[in-house]
């Protein structure tokens, strides 16, 4: 199936709407959502993440990496509902308060359906021989055995519960820092049984419900796409339950460039790649293992993190003294060669703060020293400071109290320049005397003092080491790859977006992992005027779309880029029938994009660009199920931000909670919009 040009469509599960079910979409629902691709010519169905994230919207934070998340069971399937129903009067006013204002809106409430489903599954719940007993039931004990890591999350989630959900890095130092025997020993524990035995429950209803839509799918001759967050929550089971596997000590996120100069820190901790390799990589293993119950293939995030993650001090607000992991580095020894003495690389490895930074803002001498005083020391008798060694990262520094020195508006000035100077230095110092050059070494205050042959000494050496982090980053992503890809049948994809190393997409091809090429973003970053890629010319071990959950939809982009979308149609100009044989001069062809860029987004542009972007040359395409419905202008909201599905940089009730803007129902009997995506779907 990997080799044959499928195509396919992308959904977050919650999105799913039917008649009968019009909260949030459930396991259930890919049945019939199947039925509709089914005749609309599609053989993938992939799915955002569907593991447990908690109180967590975004399914990219994820709380546990084997477990499904409860908030997609469906209710009145679970046996026992209607017996519970039926006798129970409050468990039946609980379920019809939940069901019955069920009304449809363009976002689901996620806090609310997650806290009313969890009320609903411990009432019914109470209603099983093991709710009643505290004593499994065989089917659970059965399940229970063959997925053994439930364990670990039961009672995991159950202290999370005694501590209201907060993060386990507060909880107390027996509950905190727990071996695998304690673990075993609070699961063993009596009085706790019923308790643990809920979540696991849970999970068994769930894993159950989504099996079955599995086999529809299945069934139906379609494949399943699963997607596979690459990183944890730090407050998440894993985390809790496996610290050899992780590094708390570090951040993931991604180094400064045009449109983050501050670069991004996700939160999450980063692996210990060392400690998994000497486990043979079983816990990245596992997690494969149980995502193959359903999958058939799955989408690696973020894949580049594999080869090397940008690792940020946990200490750190901002992601500016971060480095690759793994990193190659040089020894002071290699700068006293180079003709640098020890006061020269404290200069450059070093943060140094002149006493004007801070005067500017107090427009005081003395109290810029008193300033200064608290976090630096003074260098002789120089207007210039270190920080002192008590000072471990900028969060430290943009949390800075003052006292009664300065007022809080000064203060604030004030955090922003200390922060600001932390980061101003041209090497890092990344273990005892281990080095490597800041990302931004070249904004920095002591690379402008450098003379010109000591700048080329220098870049010399950083090049020197550009080179053997590739051959590091490719040995370390190939030995990964080698033994978890191989782990499981399931198809490996990759999102490949924006990495320009070398190496990895020679490393993707050898693993035959395919990458993700976004239409809209496919060009030619580094040649003069980023021309377009040509669809021909695409990779075909790859998976096209239009979109995708973090971007803006098909719509949006062509409403608001509008010199993108004129350089997308002047690279594809037979797409839009601008061009038939040469017959319009290149001219005449730049200016037929230009009027057509400035057009109105309409169906048939919608389907234009879908047919076009349908004969790249890549194996797979799989579009957002938005940028399909857009065929029929029944289907659109009013304004078309409402139609994403996240918008990265911010945290809000928006993110992660888009709903379909009708039933599958309402797909199932749309015989124009089936015909149009079946004729989009074949693919020679």
């Amino acid at each position: 199936m990997q080799n044959k040009k499928l195509t396919g469509v992308v959904v977050p599960l919650g999105a799913l709407y039917t008649k009968e079910n019009p909260i949030i979409g459930e396991f259930p629902d890919l049945i019939d959502f199947a039925d509709f691709c089914k005749q609309a010519g599609l053989s993938i169905i992939q799915l955002l993440p569907v593991n447990d994230t908690g109180t967590q919207s975004s399914p990219y934070s994820g709380l546990s990496a084997f477990a499904l998340h409860p908030i997609y069971i469906r209710i009145k399937n679970i046996e026992g509902f209607s017996k519970a129903y039926k006798n129970d009067k409050a468990f039946k006013a609980a379920y019809d308060e939940f069901t019955k204002n069920a009304a449809y809106s363009p976002r689901y409430d996620y806090d609310y359906i997650l806290n009313t489903k969890i009320t609903l599954l411990k009432m019914l719940y109470d209603f099983t021989p093991t709710g009643q007993t505290g004593e499994p039931e065989d089917s659970l004990s059965a399940w229970i055995k063959e997925n053994s890591w439930v364990k670990t999350y039961a009672v995991y989630k159950n202290l999370k519960w005694k501590y209201m959900q907060a993060s386990w890095k507060s909880w107390q130092k027996d509950d905190k820092e727990i071996t695998p025997e304690q673990i075993s020993k609070l699961w063993s524990t009596k009085k706790l049984k019923k308790d643990h035995l809920f979540y696991a429950w849970c999970q068994m209803v769930a894993d159950e419900q989504f099996s079955k839509a599995v086999k529809q799918v299945h069934k139906l001759g379609l494949l399943l796409k699963g997607d596979i967050p690459i990183l944890m929550n730090e407050d998440s089971c894993d985390t809790w339950a496996n610290p050899e596997v992780f590094n708390q000590e570090l951040r993931a996120g991604s180094p400064s460039d045009f449109d983050n100069p501050a670069g991004q820190n996700w939160g999450f901790p980063t692996y210990n790649w060392k400690n998994l390799k000497d486990d043979n990589y079983g816990w990245w293993k596992n997690r494969l293992k149980t995502a193959s119950a359903y999958y058939d293939a799955y989408r690696l995030d973020h894949i580049l993190g594999f080869f090397r993650i940008w690792a940020i001090p946990s200490c750190d607000c901002n992601a500016l003294n971060g480095h690759t992991e793994p990193y190659a580095c040089f020894k002071a020894i290699d700068l006293y060669e180079l003709g640098f003495d020890e006061d020269r690389i404290r200069w450059l490895s070093k943060p140094h703060i002149p006493t004007k930074a801070i005067e500017d803002i107090t427009w005081n001498h003395e109290i810029a020293h008193k300033v200064l005083e608290l976090f630096c020391n003074r260098i002789n008798d120089e207007e210039l400071w270190l920080f002192d060694k008590s000072v471990t990262g900028s969060q430290q520094l943009a949390a800075a109290d003052f006292g009664k020195i300065v007022e809080d508006e000064v203060a604030e000035k004030i955090r922003q320049v200390l922060v600001k100077y932390w980061s101003d230095r041209t090497l890092l110092e990344v273990a005892k005397n281990k080095f490597i050059p800041l990302w931004t070494y070249g904004q920095s205050t002591s690379w402008a003092s450098l003379n010109d042959n000591e700048k080329n000494a220098l870049t010399e050496l950083f090049a020197s080491l550009e080179k053997k982090n590739l051959k590091l980053w490719q040995k370390q992503a190939d030995e990964i790859f080698t033994a978890i890809t191989k782990s499981v049948k399931m198809i490996p994809c990759g999102e490949d977006l924006g990495v320009s190393i070398k190496c990895v997409p020679e490393t993707m091809k050898t693993h035959n992992i395919l990458g993700l090429r976004v239409i809209r973003w496919c060009r030619e970053w580094s040649e003069e005027g980023q021309p377009y890629v040509p669809f021909k010319d695409y990779t075909p071990l790859s998976v096209a779309t239009t979109s995708v959950h973090d971007s803006s939809t098909l719509r949006q982009w062509w409403e608001e880029e509008k010199e993108s979308v004129k350089a997308f149609a002047e690279a594809n100009p037979g797409a839009f029938g601008i061009e038939t044989e040469g017959a319009l001069s290149e001219k005449d062809s730049s200016e037929a994009a230009k009027e057509l860029a400035q057009q109105a987004f309409s169906p048939e542009l919608a389907e234009k660009v879908l047919k076009a972007s349908a004969t790249s040359a890549s194996q797979w395409f799989i579009p957002p199920l938005q940028d399909f419905l857009y065929m029929d202008k029944g289907f659109w909201l009013e304004k078309a931000e409402d139609e994403r599905i996240n918008i990265p940089g911010t945290v809000t009730k928006f993110n992660w909670t888009y709903r379909m803007p009708c039933t599958i129902e309402a797909l199932n009997d749309n015989e124009a919009l089936i015909k149009k995506i079946k004729n989009i779907s074949v693919r020679n």
